[in-house]
């Protein structure tokens, strides 16, 4: 990703906290420095370790950061995976965004590892979704890949999918894909969403590259992935979860995307302790 990309979401999250001065540190503190160390608290998979540090640099330069981790290595729980040195009221000023991202961005890295070692053995790879939260999808989607997923479409831009309020508006599967196909670029790809068996034999005769599986239950998914013998991608979607997951990918579909791998994940419990230099 595009740094000054990044930076904007991290000033974003900055001016939240410091559009003026912090009334505390930078009343009480003035040219004391501190090192602040990083503590996992908690079994999980790193993510976000350069964006913690570029929140620091952003608000002062001359901040050393040390990492003993890069993202996607595995924590300990008690393991300190970095540390970051210089001003205490800069270290306390960054130091609730940092978090912030940070521990969302393990969370999210974590929960996608997990679901990655469920369909361990399968064919399935997990992706995300555009179940994003505002303003912070390049971060969310990075942290799926650290924790070993694929990603979906970035946006809109990035491929064509019918979903169902296109397909009913449209009148239906075929007429839809008629209609886009003579519109689409050579290198984008096209996916329909499907409800049903018969659904899924109307878009595999119209040939598209992707076929998603949306809401049905492991036997109907298991017949489509008969029916479809390769011919297209197929992509199971909807209310999948960490109890269902396995099943779903043991019918032989070749993508699982879950929305709630950055929608609604539990935030990774990281600490950041200060000590002042003497």
């Amino acid at each position: 990703m595009m740094q000054f990309y990044i930076d904007d979401i991290i000033k974003t999250a900055l001016l939240e906290d410091v559009n003026y001065i912090d009334t505390t540190a930078d009343y009480l503190l003035e040219d004391e420095r501190s090192t602040g160390r990083f503590l996992a608290k908690a079994d999980g998979v790193l993510c976000g370790l350069d964006v913690a540090e570029r929140v620091f640099t952003l608000l002062d330069p001359a901040i050393t950061f040390q990492k003993f981790k890069k993202d996607g290595h595995r924590l300990e729980k008690g393991e300190v995976f970095a540390t970051v040195t210089g001003l205490t009221s800069v270290l306390l000023k960054g130091e609730r965004t940092a978090l912030n991202l940070l521990q969302h961005m393990s969370g999210i890295a974590t929960a996608t590892a997990q679901a990655v070692e469920l369909v361990k053995g399968t064919r399935a790879m997990i992706t995300d979704t555009r179940k994003t939260l505002p303003g912070l999808r390049p971060l969310q989607k990075y942290a799926v890949v650290c924790g070993g997923g694929r990603n979906h479409r970035f946006n809109l831009s990035d491929g064509a999918m019918l979903k169902d309020n296109h397909i009913d508006a449209a009148g239906g599967i075929t007429p839809a894909v008629e209609k886009l196909r003579g519109r689409l670029g050579h290198m984008v790809k096209l996916e329909v969403e499907t409800r049903t068996l018969e659904e899924v034999a109307e878009a595999l005769s119209c040939g598209v590259e992707v076929i998603m599986l949306d809401n049905m239950d492991c036997d109907t998914m298991r017949r489509a992935v008969e029916m479809t013998a390769g011919r297209a991608l197929l992509e199971a979607s909807g209310g999948i979860t960490a109890e269902t997951l396995r099943q779903v990918a043991e019918t032989g579909v070749d993508i699982i995307s879950i929305g709630a791998l950055t929608h609604s994940v539990k935030a990774f419990d990281i600490s950041m302790k200060i000590t002042p230099e003497k």
